[in-house]
C-alpha cells in the first residue's frame, strides 16, 4: 500500500514541481505537452490509490 501512496505522492511533487519551473507553462495559459503528460500520470495514480 505504501508503494501507491509513494507513487501517488512523486506524481504530485513531479507535477507541481514541473508547473512552477516550465518557462512555456508560465507564459501560456495553455499547459504545455510534459505537464499534459505528468497530469495524466498523477490522475492515474489517484485512480489506482483510490481503489485497492
Amino acid at each position: 500500500m505504501s508503494s501507491q501512496s509513494d507513487a501517488l505522492q512523486r506524481a504530485r511533487t513531479d507535477y507541481e514541481h514541473h508547473m512552477r519551473t516550465c518557462r512555456q507553462c508560465h507564459a501560456d495559459t495553455v499547459p504545455c505537452a510534459v505537464a499534459k503528460h505528468l497530469l495524466r500520470l498523477y490522475n492515474n495514480a489517484r485512480r489506482t490509490a483510490a481503489h485497492p
